[in-house]
């Protein structure tokens, strides 16, 4: 997982990619609850699952936007990197989940997720 995230996201470091991977999986971990939680761990390598399931879930879910912005305020880096890295690692996330369980995770998410997964957001006309 960690070499796919190197390799997508461009990151000329090992430790870096690391950095990424954990911010975003333990942002991921405070929004992600039920079962696609329990699924998603499972579908990780260990030490990922480790760091998506050791999270305490936020009482308040973030939106898309708002997740990057939280990323980016705990991280000290700016929100355009943090997008980056939001990107990199949860379209190496999607991959693992699945079609089908990426499908139910965004469907427990706030808006604005899909894309930082990688899919279209998909809204239905009023």
């Amino acid at each position: 997982m960690l070499e796919k995230v190197r390799y997508e996201g461009a990151y000329p470091t090992r430790e870096r990619a690391e950095a990424a991977v954990r911010l975003v999986l333990e942002g991921l971990g405070r929004q992600l609850t039920g079962d696609e939680r329990v699924e998603l761990a499972a579908r990780l390598p260990s030490e990922a699952a480790g760091i998506l399931a050791g999270q305490v879930p936020d009482v308040q879910p973030l939106t898309g936007w708002a997740f990057v912005k939280d990323l980016a305020a705990r991280s000290g880096a700016t929100p355009a990197t943090t997008r980056w890295d939001t990107g990199s690692v949860l379209a190496t996330v999607a991959t693992l989940a699945g079609p089908d369980l990426l499908t139910r995770i965004l469907s427990r998410l706030p808006s604005g997720y899909a894309l930082l997964f990688g899919r279209a957001e998909l809204t239905q006309a009023a």
